[in-house]
């Protein structure tokens, strides 16, 4: 996958210092020739390293879950990235676009297969309320192959002035298969 992602391509200005733990979850469910959805997983996760505006890449073990939409699709490949970035929302926003596209992304039905999906989950304690992009993601909370891998990679993360912890898990682990990272 080429992970070139050019920061200066539009008037976003940026504050160096200032770095923003985010969360984004990872997606995928179609094997195409870039790879399996495992490995579109991980060439996602080597682009996030490569970037010089995201640093401290985390990533949660993966996870096979039911699709959430139409069921006449592969069961998807999930997990969870955490990260620092320089990027300010919208800019990440780009970035996550450029990887899906990257991975030869088509959207051709709601909740359809893809070749790997990016959404950004939260971006520090921003609340954004945007036709593009809403922060926290609006279905975190009810999203099992999302909580449950956030959860392993901040336990103690507070969303909303709530612990994650607090937030229930769907039918506790129903429809979700931990995976191995190998």
């Amino acid at each position: 996958m080429n992970t070139h992602f050019d920061a200066s391509d539009n008037n976003d200005s940026y504050d160096y210092a200032a770095w923003v733990t985010c969360y984004v979850g990872l997606g995928s469910n179609l094997t195409n020739e870039l790879g399996s959805p495992v490995e579109h997983l991980q060439q996602a996760v080597a682009a996030m390293q490569e970037q010089e505006y995201i640093r401290a890449v985390r990533v949660s073990s993966y996870y096979a879950s039911a699709p959430m939409g139409p069921q006449d699709q592969p069961d998807f490949i999930n997990a969870v990235a955490g990260f620092e970035t320089t990027f300010t929302a919208f800019k990440l926003l780009d970035f996550c676009q450029a990887l899906e596209q990257q991975a030869k992304r088509a959207r051709l039905r709601h909740w359809g297969e893809r070749s790997l999906d990016v959404d950004i989950l939260l971006y520090g304690d921003a609340q954004i309320s945007e036709t593009q992009l809403t922060v926290p993601h609006a279905g975190l909370h009810e999203r099992n192959f999302v909580l449950i891998p956030l959860r392993e990679l901040a336990p103690e993360l507070i969303i909303k002035g709530k612990p994650i912890t607090d937030y229930p898990l769907s039918h506790d682990w129903k429809g979700l298969k931990l995976l191995s990272n190998d």
